[in-house]
């Protein structure tokens, strides 16, 4: 295991890592102003978000369904269970804090589009 707390730097802000064990994964994700993540899906990996300050966008839907994506604007205290397989995508609103616990999976991440050119790839 890595060293808790750990700081993994992003182009669209930062994780800092607080927790990780066989069964689950504790990360605040720091998204500045105007980025966003990745696209994106998760065939096994199950996580579910506290948006803890700023505001946020997130995008989400079913595989196959790009075009059909419900947008849901977030503020702090919201919280969304994002089951595998469902499309999603954060974009920072305001520079934002995301609380979010997983399953530990953290390679299981099919990219379909990224502004930062990481489309397909799976790097935590």
């Amino acid at each position: 295991m890595s060293e808790i707390p750990r700081r993994v730097e992003k182009p669209w802000g930062y994780e800092l890592w607080w927790a990780r064990t066989d069964r689950y994964v504790g990360k605040i994700l720091h998204v500045r102003r105007g980025e966003s993540l990745s696209l994106q899906y998760h065939n096994v990996k199950d996580e579910t978000i506290l948006l803890q300050s700023g505001r946020l966008l997130l995008e989400t839907g079913a595989q196959g369904q790009r075009e059909e994506l419900r947008r849901i604007e977030m503020k702090p205290g919201d919280v969304f269970h994002i089951t595998p397989g469902t499309l999603h995508r954060m974009t920072g609103i305001e520079d934002c804090d995301i609380l979010e616990v997983s399953t530990p999976e953290l390679e299981d991440v099919v990219r379909l589009e990224d502004r930062y050119g990481r489309a397909g790839t799976s790097k935590p």
